[in-house]
């Protein structure tokens, strides 16, 4: 698994001109089951994905990110090899969303 750190470079107002298209663009991962989920930094600094696939492929993946492509913030690819989860507060979660 792999978690990708996205950190705006940017002014909101900017990446707000991109969100939906960076909308379709996890949209279009989630539909390939990459993405498991994602979201923004709180405060908003940047955003997190939480991905299903090694950290060679999701470098090539993050190319298609329009945040990616337009230079909107700098992506870290960090590569982790999950031990143990919590199945019932996932299942809460997901509930929940």
């Amino acid at each position: 698994m792999v978690i990708v750190n996205i950190t705006y470079i940017v002014e909101l107002k900017e990446i707000e001109q991109k969100l939906d298209e960076h909308i379709e663009f996890l949209n279009k991962y989630y539909d390939n089951n990459k993405f498991i989920c994602s979201g923004r930094k709180n405060p908003r600094t940047g955003g997190i994905i939480l991905c299903n696939a090694d950290k060679e492929e999701v470098a090539e993946i993050i190319k298609e990110d329009p945040f990616y492509i337009n230079k909107l913030g700098n992506y870290e690819i960090i590569e982790f090899e999950p031990s143990k989860i919590n199945n019932e507060l996932i299942n809460n979660k997901l509930e929940n969303l």
